[in-house]
């Protein structure tokens, strides 16, 4: 199966080299659409973990960003926790991007790193903290997840 239209979908571990670089996936370059030109916005996850947009998912989240109010507090706030650690990488010849100080520290990441697809974008974890995120997340109601569901055709 071949994805396109920006999705990425799975789990792969990999390492982080000593500069920060990390491999993206081959299936998910296959997938990037030609007007990323190769390139992705790397930032903070809401959990602690990386995020990686495809540019063109990224411009989508900036447009949605600039329809908030500057003249409000959350606003403001929201809109700067998400634009100040956001920055654009793009993968090299061997399909490594490269990760700032500052995220490799956010989201403790260590040599081995867990790359998940997440339709569009992918979440780069230390494979420690997404076992303890995801053991918080099973402490989640049931029905919970089933209002959801209700609002996907599964």
């Amino acid at each position: 199966m071949t994805l396109t239209n920006n999705t990425f979908i799975g789990e792969y571990a990999y390492a982080l080299d000593l500069k920060g670089r990390v491999n993206v996936p081959a299936k998910f370059r296959q997938a990037l659409s030609k007007e990323n030109k190769n390139t992705f916005i790397i930032t903070r996850g809401m959990d602690s973990c990386v995020w990686v947009y495809p540019l063109i998912e990224w411009q989508k989240i900036e447009a949605d960003l600039r329809n908030l109010s500057s003249l409000s507090n959350i606003h403001r706030t929201f809109v700067r926790n998400t634009a100040r650690y956001a920055s654009p990488s793009t993968y090299d010849k061997q399909g490594r991007i490269t990760l700032s100080p500052s995220l490799v520290e956010y989201a403790g990441l260590e040599k081995d790193v867990l790359i998940i697809g997440m339709i569009n974008k992918m979440e780069i974890w230390n494979p420690s903290e997404l076992k303890r995120t995801d053991n918080n997340t099973i402490k989640i109601d049931p029905t919970a997840y089933d209002d959801l569901a209700d609002k996907i055709n599964i």
